[in-house]
């Protein structure tokens, strides 16, 4: 077990790279010209955004060292991923503005990704290695017309690490650490993940080449004794030319397995099951630039394997290949434009093979008004191969005031979304049904943001989301308990708020917060809380140390206890966790983290595993 970690190499790597001069930045401010892409595909000023984007940096990867992905965008607003507080291999189910996995599109690298063969075809989160990642932009709300299938509530765009200086560098990230329940505080080292990326720049030609692993024990996923072991191996390699200053091409290629022990879900009792999933992605995007625009052609292919030993044992084989090709124009510096054309065909093995593709041209036009009036606005015309074509559009005005030398933005925004049948839900194993629609969602949004100086922004927004022909999973004979996908005659109904904080109040302090509040009037779905606080403060010493708190409450939701069949009501609870790293050269850090420091007892998952008090460190180093 003590081959999963890289400690026995720190001395003598740093031995040769201790005593650097430090020459990190000693200041903390909120960027005034933070620069967001993801609402409009463009590199627009935040003030000049319509919506309230979150950013996730490199500089704040870094500072949560040792936690998942997931676990950090649980900390964003209107955000909820359940099983990040359970055992590793748990599933991950991302709830955001009262909807579920579906309805969140997650994009890699300019690149939709998702799992054809999956109940819900989301992405699956575990898979992602956080020292591989160079940032993440959240864009919540309806999105599907710049970006297709499922970007109904969320998108998750997260943009890989590439090689960026001249030369040839390396970066070791290794952590340990427990991984342990409330009742059994036995402190064993049980949490073991290593990360090495080594990138070389010259000239036109850049590479960049990382490998992973991640392994973890300790914990049984339901409530018992029997260990439920996670391992994941992950890889990537991206190779970038620049041929001219206008024409450049990256090619990538990523690997990604997961192994997993689970337990029997019905009764939830310890069993010796366990989980299998193998996925290659192959992708190339190119760029052309010319006077006043560019042309991108994104293209990848995705082959995901997955397969369970249990009881009632499965396999599953699905590719799906991507096209999506745009030319953006500026006309002039008020006036940028996207037309584009996005294609997408995902094949799954069941008892035969199945397959549907989608051909979805678009456009969209950002006009950046001089005198604070800014509009966003598009269409995309889905054509499915299985129910034919959906109209998608989206307008999304704002007005800037300018105050000194910040700002006040008030947005709004009515957009609409679609959710197509998965594969699954239409030819697999467990009621299909080939005749289903797809979901139409419809969001309102209205709010505004505030921002003092470099040092000070709060913003607010307001939300109501309707879902009609919703895909449930139907029990249509209560005497054979026989079930089918079928689209809800209903209209769903969602509202809410979501408020959030940033302050600099000194050079070395940091203050983030956010509140979120989800309402339904049919009543929200099961583990979805109503309420969520998140709150975190950071503090940095000397220019090389920073001390870092963070706070998370989660109000009452419901689930379903299934020893009985009856839903029950799970307690609100809170975490604190901290965080301490240090830079002990230019080329060298570590740190310590603390997850539940008060060792809270709570419920995540009915008769399931939670996590209770656990330690972790570990260090990077740089060469």
């Amino acid at each position: 077990m003590k081959n999963y970690f890289l400690w026995p190499t720190v001395t003598v790597l740093l031995c040769a790279k201790v005593g650097a001069q430090q020459e990190q930045d000693s200041s903390n401010i909120l960027q005034l010209d933070e620069v967001v892409v993801s609402d409009s595909r463009f590199e627009l000023k935040r003030e000049n955004s319509g919506k309230t984007v979150i950013s996730i940096s490199q500089k704040e990867l870094e500072q949560n060292q040792g936690r998942s992905v997931a676990e950090i965008i649980n900390t964003k607003s209107g955000i909820e991923i359940n099983g990040t507080r359970s055992y590793a291999g748990q599933n991950l189910s991302t709830y955001v503005r009262g909807g579920n996995n579906r309805q969140v599109l997650v994009i890699i690298d300019g690149i939709q990704v998702s799992d054809p063969s999956g109940t819900s075809a989301e992405y699956d989160l575990r898979l992602l290695n956080t020292s591989q990642i160079e940032s993440i932009e959240i864009l919540k709300g309806a999105a599907s017309t710049l970006y297709g299938n499922s970007a109904a509530t969320a998108v998750i765009n997260i943009t890989t690490k590439k090689a960026k200086k001249e030369g040839l560098s390396m970066d070791v990230i290794s952590s340990m650490g427990t991984n342990q329940s409330q009742d059994d505080q036995n402190f064993n080292i049980s949490d073991f993940s290593n990360t090495v990326n080594v990138s070389a720049k010259h000239g036109k030609l850049s590479v960049l080449a990382s490998g992973g692993h991640q392994f973890t024990d300790g914990l049984s996923a339901a409530i018992g004794t029997e260990v439920d072991v996670f391992s994941r191996v992950d890889g990537n390699l991206k190779v970038g030319y620049q041929f001219t200053e206008r024409f450049g091409v990256t090619a990538s290629a990523f690997y990604n397995k997961l192994n997993s022990d689970y337990d029997n879900g019905f009764p939830i009792e310890d069993a010796d099951f366990s989980f299998s999933g193998e996925q290659s992605r192959f992708g190339l995007a190119s760029t052309y630039r010319y006077e006043k625009g560019s042309i991108h052609v994104n293209t990848a292919f995705n082959q995901i394997d997955r397969s369970f030993v249990s009881s009632f044992p499965a396999a599953y084989d699905s590719q799906s290949y991507i096209l999506d090709v745009f030319n953006k124009y500026t006309f002039n510096e008020n006036i940028h434009t996207i037309v584009g054309l996005n294609y997408i065909d995902s094949q799954t093995l069941f008892s035969e093979e199945q397959n549907t593709n989608t051909v979805d041209p678009y456009v969209n036009v950002v006009y950046v008004g001089k005198r604070g009036i800014n509009i966003n606005a598009g269409v995309r015309l889905n054509n499915h191969s299985d129910y034919g074509s959906n109209f998608i559009y989206n307008f999304n005005p704002s007005y800037r005031i300018n105050i000194n030398s910040g700002y006040l933005k008030f947005l709004g925004s009515f957009a609409t979304s679609y959710i197509a049948p998965n594969l699954s839900q239409l030819y697999g194993p467990f009621g299909a049904n080939p005749d289903l629609n797809p979901e139409e969602d419809t969001t309102i949004e209205g709010g505004l943001e505030y921002r003092l100086s470099d040092r000070f922004m709060i913003n607010a927004v307001y939300f109501n989301r309707t879902e009609d022909d919703r895909i449930d999973y139907v029990t249509i004979d209560p005497n054979t308990f026989e079930s089918q996908y079928r689209n809800l005659a209903d209209t769903a109904h969602f509202n809410g708020v979501e408020v959030g904080f940033s302050a600099v109040p000194t050079k070395d302090v940091t203050i983030d917060a956010n509140y979120t509040y989800t309402n339904s009037k049919e009543g929200l779905a099961l583990r979805i809380p109503k309420s969520k606080v998140n709150a975190t403060i950071g503090y940095t010493i000397a220019n090389n140390t920073f001390l870092g708190a963070s706070y998370q409450f989660v109000s009452d939701r419901t689930d379903t206890d299934f020893a009985t069949f009856t839903n029950v009501n799970l307690d609100s609870f809170s975490l604190v966790n901290l965080q301490v790293k240090h830079q002990f050269s230019n080329n060298f850090g570590a740190f310590v983290g603390v997850d539940n420091l008060l060792n809270a007892e709570y419920t995540e998952l009915v008769d399931y595993t939670t996590k209770g008090l656990n330690l972790r460190l570990g260090f990077k180093l740089n060469l």
